[in-house]
Parts: C-alpha cells; sequence; structure tokens
C-alpha cells in the first residue's frame, strides 16, 4: 500500500509578483498614515474615526483591483437592517476580508488577537476602532473579554464582527467554531447574521501574492437567538456557511 500524498499542491497560477509588491507597498505606506490620523482623531467621536478607517479599505480595494485585478461582488445586502445591532459571523480565510468587510458592513466592533496591538500605529489604532482584544492563550479571560465588551459595544448601537473559526483556514474550508460568538448572541439575544466569502481563492492564507478574479460575498438571512442555545446558534450559522461557500465556489 502506498502513502497517500497530503502535502499542499502548488499553485499552478501564475505568480503576479510586481502587483502584489506594489500592494504591499500601499497597504504599508497607507496603513501608517491612516493610523496617525486615527490615534489622533481619538479627541473627534467614533462616527469620525470609523469614516476614516473605512476609507482606507476603500483604499486598499481600489489598490487590490489596480495592482492585481481582484475585485469583489455582495450577495444580500438586503438582509441587513442598518440600524439594527446584530452579531455577524464570517467565515476566516485571509487578510482580505479583515479589510473589505468594513467597506459594506455598518460600523462594528470587530474580535481582534492581543498579538496585533505589538505593532506601532497599525496596531494601536485599532484600539481606536473600539477592537475587542482578546487573548487566544487565556481562552477564559477571552471569552470574559468577548462576552463584556460585546455586550457593551452592541447596546451602544454597535454591531460586533467575529470569526468564529478562530484562525484562517484552507480555501474551500470551514473550520469548527469556537463557542465565544455564539455565547455572546444567547446572553445578550442580539440575532447572527452569517456571511460567507471565497477569498482565500484569491488571497491566499500566508501567502504574498494575489491572483485576479472576482471574489464572492454572500450574507444569509438573520438568526433569532433569544431563548436559544449557544451550541444550537452554532450550528445553525455554521451549517449555513458550510453549504453556501461550496454554492461560491461552483
Amino acid at each position: 500500500m502506498t502513502q497517500q500524498d497530503t502535502s499542499p499542491q502548488e499553485d499552478p497560477r501564475p505568480k503576479n509578483l510586481i502587483g502584489s509588491t506594489l500592494l504591499f507597498i500601499g497597504i504599508f505606506v497607507s496603513a501608517t498614515v491612516i493610523g496617525i490620523l486615527l490615534i489622533t482623531g481619538l479627541i473627534f467621536p467614533f462616527a469620525y474615526r470609523w469614516y476614516i478607517g473605512r476609507l482606507w479599505c476603500l483604499i486598499i480595494s481600489w489598490f487590490t483591483r489596480v495592482f492585481c485585478g481582484l475585485t469583489f461582488t455582495v450577495e444580500g445586502l438586503e438582509n441587513i437592517d442598518p440600524i439594527r445591532p446584530v452579531i455577524f459571523f464570517s467565515n476566516h480565510q485571509s487578510a482580505w476580508e479583515t479589510l473589505a468587510l468594513r467597506i459594506f458592513l455598518p460600523p462594528h466592533s470587530v474580535v481582534i488577537k492581543r498579538e496585533l496591538l505589538y505593532f506601532p500605529i497599525w496596531g494601536w489604532s485599532l484600539l481606536t476602532l473600539k477592537s475587542i482584544v482578546i487573548n487566544r492563550k487565556n481562552q477564559r479571560a477571552s471569552l470574559r473579554s468577548l462576552l463584556e465588551q460585546g455586550s457593551r459595544y452592541l447596546n451602544e448601537g454597535l454591531c460586533v464582527l467575529i470569526f468564529p473559526e478562530g484562525t484562517r483556514s484552507a480555501a474551500g474550508t470551514v473550520n469548527k467554531f469556537n463557542i465565544g460568538g455564539a455565547m455572546l448572541a444567547h446572553k445578550t439575544g442580539y440575532p447572527v447574521i452569517p456571511l460567507v466569502h471565497n477569498a482565500g481563492d484569491f488571497w491566499p492564507r500566508y501567502s504574498f501574492y494575489k491572483y485576479p478574479g472576482v471574489i464572492k460575498v454572500k450574507i444569509g438571512a438573520m438568526i433569532e437567538t433569544k431563548d436559544r442555545k449557544a451550541q444550537d446558534i452554532n450550528a445553525e450559522a455554521e451549517a449555513w456557511m458550510r453549504e453556501n461557500l461550496e454554492s461560491l465556489r461552483n
């Protein structure tokens, strides 16, 4: 019996070295400028800082289209009520969604890992956007931060964006969900809206290269969470995400 080869396959697509390099430089330079604007913007209301952060994401989206030929489409925006706070569940495949979702989702707080704060200016600026910082090495403390800060921001009228897989998954796959986001929904009663995308097909995790194409995003219907167990909320959202990710890739 021969052993099956499980090593990752080399991507056969041509490497877009120039475009990917220009995108990297554009992100690096613009993030520094925007980071300074966000930090100095602490003297202004949150709406100002949200606008600045969203503007940066629009700039990066333009860089991505011009340098790498990569765009995106969104299906299901009608499922979002812009004045009703919800908890968004998104799959996590690359850095793309950490930027692009800010373009078309209502103002929201994002759950981020503590290590991002170690980057001068860039990391510090994330705190100005009411990010929920968690320490992945201390699950109990992370859950407490998520529940406390997430509840506060939802009650203030902000949405909350969570990547329930906890880390980036390979293109075409969805990792098992962590329970934190569903527990926040269970505790607060705010609904969950799942969304899924295939960014990993064009902006692969841990890869310098970006490939031309159209990233597809699909936003699902609202999942009511009142009087429901966290496990049931997670199961419904995860099943929807797995089913619809497959449809995006066909």
